[in-house]
């Protein structure tokens, strides 16, 4: 099992960004998806998830509007475009695999690196 991040970056604020999560080792129809992000000093976060099935989203308050969860199955890839980027943003985002029925999220990427900066 295997979940790799990519597209994180250096951006200005207002700019935009999406997050690659590239999974392998299990069916994904059956996984709900999640992100994560962990700032400095601070404790992980939850930021967005996608169920399994219907496919539905959640946000954090602190990114709805602003951020969006999709999946595609088929290329066994879950993204995360996140815009207009605020400094508040700088973290670490993980992606992080739950099974159908399963009460926590069992597999988890290493993250990608955010910085909002000018």
């Amino acid at each position: 099992v295997q979940l790799v991040e990519s597209g994180g970056d250096l951006v200005q604020p207002g700019g935009s960004l999406t997050l690659s999560c590239k999974t392998s080792g299990f069916n994904l129809d059956y996984y709900a998806i999640g992100w994560f992000r962990q700032a400095p000093r601070k404790e992980r976060e939850p930021v967005s998830c996608i169920s399994a099935g219907d496919g539905t989203t959640n946000y954090a308050d602190s990114v709805k509007g602003r951020f969006s969860i999709s999946r595609d199955n088929a290329k066994k890839t879950v993204n995360l475009r996140v815009n207009s980027l605020k400094p508040e943003d700088t973290a670490v985002y993980y992606c992080a695999a739950k099974p159908l029925g399963a009460a926590s999220y069992d597999f988890w990427g290493q993250g990608t690196l955010v910085t909002v900066s000018s």
